[in-house]
């Protein structure tokens, strides 16, 4: 069904169309083997770290609260083994510093069926019992940004909200993890979609489904007319980066424009990930929490490329082992957590996979050669960054002042908030000039700036 479709064109302005390689779009979601010792950062989502309720030789049962917040913005985490917690410890993360961790060698033979939690009636509750509900699984976006969920869907009271929007458009290349939950889990996902609804108030949900994914956006239709509900919708939309940026899906789908600073809940809305609600679907229901989550194994390096369930805490080095990567090459390889556009490397082969890690890319020496090899030369004023950024921003006049350090101006003068690190204009720039990489390092100035005010 289109919404508003006499307001909005085809898409959102500018963007661009990198190779899309979802090469693994067709392979079944298969289950990754338990690791000898799973390592459980504390803190994995944006907010602050929960506390360890468990001890150095506890026994665990898989599903069972590990560690509890009593912080709004934060979120408990549960065993993802069955068990003996060896250490609770220092150690790394992708982000670079060391975190406190649990450490968990699985029992030899034990399951990957979760042993903890009741099953709920979930016919009676209300919006505060299901926010509660939500919190207590530890759920986080699936979709990379790990901002817990239970906040995301409590709405302030001066809003009002009357349209869920699910994010089915997954427009960074390599990755299909998203892709394979629609098509599996579609049921889960109307579900959670439902759950989601009287959480928020929301009289109607969409999923938009970028329209190189026709088999997920049947595979949903059939889930929810298989409900019977007429207030649930979803929408195929064109195919471009970054259609998964929730500012450009709601161009896409509504012809609506969020506030420079503002939020979809401005506008009544709110947004999800597919993976966030279909897990929720299967969790609540069940009354347990978050243990694993499917990431799309994939890259040039990877000789058994797929989407797998990985149990949380899973070492890296296990995950790309399993998938054929062999670990004296994979030294040499550059792996970047998430997509190639807006993903992250990460330099220690020990990082877990958490909450928040929706793909793990393998790209080795040669991959990388011509890109690496580049010189970076001065800004030209060709345009082409300012052609291709989704939100108008002038990414040249940015570059140039980062290069001065004059961050202030870069915040007050030319909206550097606005930029999602979305990477287009690193992506299209003839200079080989880090455009995306100086903003970051700018925001990061300006937000110690004004934490130490």
């Amino acid at each position: 069904m289109k919404f508003l479709n006499f307001l909005r064109g085809e898409t959102f302005a500018r963007g661009i169309h990198p190779p899309q390689n979802k090469h693994t779009a067709r392979t079944p979601i298969r289950r990754l083997p338990y690791a000898e010792h799973l390592i459980v950062p504390l803190s994995q989502h944006i907010g602050k770290a929960p506390q360890p309720i468990v001890r150095v030789g506890q026994e665990v049962v898989r599903g069972e609260p590990i560690a509890k917040t009593s912080d709004w913005l934060s979120v408990p985490h549960h065993a993802p083994a069955t068990g003996v917690v060896t250490a609770i410890e220092l150690r790394p993360t992708a982000r670079g510093p060391w975190a406190e961790s649990i450490v968990i060698r699985p029992h030899a033979g034990a399951t990957q069926e979760d042993l903890w939690g009741v099953p709920r009636d979930l016919s009676g509750l209300d919006a505060s019992e299901i926010l509660q509900a939500v919190w207590d699984t530890g759920m986080v976006g699936l979709g990379g940004a790990a901002f817990p969920t239970h906040a995301k869907l409590m709405v302030p009271k001066q809003a009002k909200v009357h349209t869920l929007v699910v994010n089915g458009c997954e427009c960074e290349p390599y990755l299909t993890c998203d892709h394979r939950v629609m098509l599996e889990k579609a049921p889960e996902l109307v579900l959670g979609m439902q759950l989601a609804m009287r959480a928020t108030g929301a009289v109607r949900g969409i999923v938009g489904v970028e329209d190189n994914k026709p088999d997920a956006v049947a595979a949903i239709q059939a889930a929810i007319n298989a409900t019977q509900a007429d207030n649930l919708f979803v929408e195929a939309v064109p195919t471009k980066y970054p259609q998964g940026s929730e500012k450009m899906l709601l161009m896409a789908l509504f012809g609506v424009e969020i506030p420079s600073g503002a939020l979809p809940v401005s506008l009544g809305m709110v947004m999800n990930n597919v993976g966030t609600l279909a897990a929720l679907g299967q969790l609540l229901p069940a009354g347990q929490g978050l243990t694993e989550r499917v990431v799309t194994i994939a890259g040039p390096g990877v000789s058994r490329p797929g989407d797998y369930r990985v149990p949380l805490g899973t070492p890296i080095s296990f995950v790309l082992e399993w998938a054929g990567v062999n670990k004296n090459a994979a030294n040499a390889c550059q792996l970047v957590l998430g997509g190639p556009m807006m993903g992250q490397s990460v330099a220690s082969l020990d990082t877990p996979v958490t909450k928040g890690v929706s793909g793990i890319l393998v790209f080795q020496p040669e991959d990388m050669a011509d890109r690496d090899g580049r010189a970076t030369y001065p800004c030209i004023k060709c345009g082409e960054c300012v052609e291709s950024c989704p939100m108008g921003l002038n990414p040249s006049t940015l570059g140039m002042l980062a290069a001065k350090r004059e961050y202030e101006l870069m915040g007050q003068r030319y909206h550097l908030g606005d930029c999602f690190e979305c990477g287009c204009c690193t992506y299209v720039c003839p200079s080989n000039i880090p455009l995306v990489q100086q903003f970051r390092i700018a925001k990061q100035v300006l937000r110690e700036k004004a934490s130490a005010a």
